[in-house]
């Protein structure tokens, strides 16, 4: 009976070990998982995956419906910086929807390392972009200038384009990179993943402490970092006892998929906590209800008024008025 690889620092063995991550195909010795879930098979094609697609197309939809509400909050600070977090993170969905289905497979196409290297890039520069909004808070430039926006931009398309070659160089074993012995992208992919969100959390407690007097945001922050890390838990520690209970239907993937969106469900709530909008300049926001009262007309006054008796109104005015010029300036409008 063979054993399961032990975690190493620099190997992908584990892991791989214990759930289909798109790279296993491709780095060390292509390992399997020792349980996954099963496929199904629509015409001739066959889908990898059927459940953690689904979570992936609700992930999608849900996104969309988050960014569509951060655009109505016209007055809100980050809201561009915000939104463009979770453009990246329908982007890297997309990705791991065609990587995970088998839509883009390694035995079906040769381009398969060249679109896995772009899902892990578009990965760790999303929790890039999610780091540096973590600092928009503490206004170390406006919101919304060209500074906060282009500063967010370059650098995530930096970071993309290092993670992407450092990716392909080591899937096709070039510049001092190795398949075998993928440390370097180790490092990048889970080491500077796992860093940039702690930052993140850590910048945000810090921030809600010094600035706001509502402690509320902090559970949103907490319960975000709870269920990225409990999703990473069960899809590595426990994917292989999922899979037998479930009788193959679902794996630790599907737990990792559904508790990454829970996760960034939580990252717009905490920003939608800790934002205001300047009902003064908003459009299209919420419609509320106001009472409009002139505090210098009576009810009486109010009350003829909607009626539409202007003309007696004005008559009632000139009848009140005898000379006292603060009746009068308290009647006319």
């Amino acid at each position: 009976m063979s054993t399961s690889p032990s975690f190493g620092f620099g190997t992908f063995a584990y892991f791989c070990n214990s759930v289909a991550l798109p790279l296993c195909a491709i780095v060390e010795n292509q390992i399997e998982p020792e349980c996954y879930s099963r496929n199904i098979e629509v015409g001739s094609l066959l889908i990898f995956e059927p459940a953690t697609l689904v979570i992936h197309f609700v992930a999608i939809v849900m996104t969309a419906i988050m960014i569509y509400h951060i655009k109505n909050k016209y007055t809100a600070v980050g809201r561009k910086e915000i939104v463009m977090f979770f453009y990246m993170y329908i982007l890297c969905v997309i990705l791991e929807f065609i990587l995970v289905s088998g839509l883009v497979a390694p035995n079906l196409t040769p381009y398969y390392q060249y679109v896995v290297a772009g899902q892990i890039a578009m990965t760790v520069a999303t929790i890039w972009c999610l780091l540096l909004n973590g600092f928009v808070g503490f206004q170390w430039a406006e919101d919304g200038t060209p500074l906060s926006l282009w500063s967010i931009r370059v650098s995530s398309l930096l970071v993309f384009g290092a993670v992407y070659f450092i990716s392909i160089a080591t899937f096709l074993t070039k510049f001092s990179f190795s398949a075998t012995s993928p440390v370097a992208l180790f490092i990048v992919y889970f080491t500077f993943g796992a860093a940039f969100l702690l930052i993140y959390v850590l910048l945000q407690i810090i921030l809600v402490i010094n600035t706001l007097d509502d402690r509320w945001p902090l559970g949103d922050v907490l319960f975000g970092f709870a269920f990225f890390a409990i999703g990473q838990i069960l899809a590595f520690l426990s994917s292989r006892q999922i899979c037998e209970l479930a009788k193959h239907y679902i794996d630790g993937l599907f737990f990792s998929t559904t508790c990454t969106l829970l996760a960034v469900m939580m990252v717009y709530k905490y920003w939608d906590s800790i934002t205001k909008e300047d009902l003064e300049f908003s459009v299209g926001g919420k419609s509320s209800t106001w009472e409009i009262r002139d505090p210098l007309l009576g009810d009486e006054a109010m009350g003829q008024f909607a009626r539409g008796g202007a003309q007696q109104q004005q008559q009632q005015q000139q009848q009140n008025y005898q000379g006292n010029p603060y009746q009068m300036q308290g009647t006319q409008k």
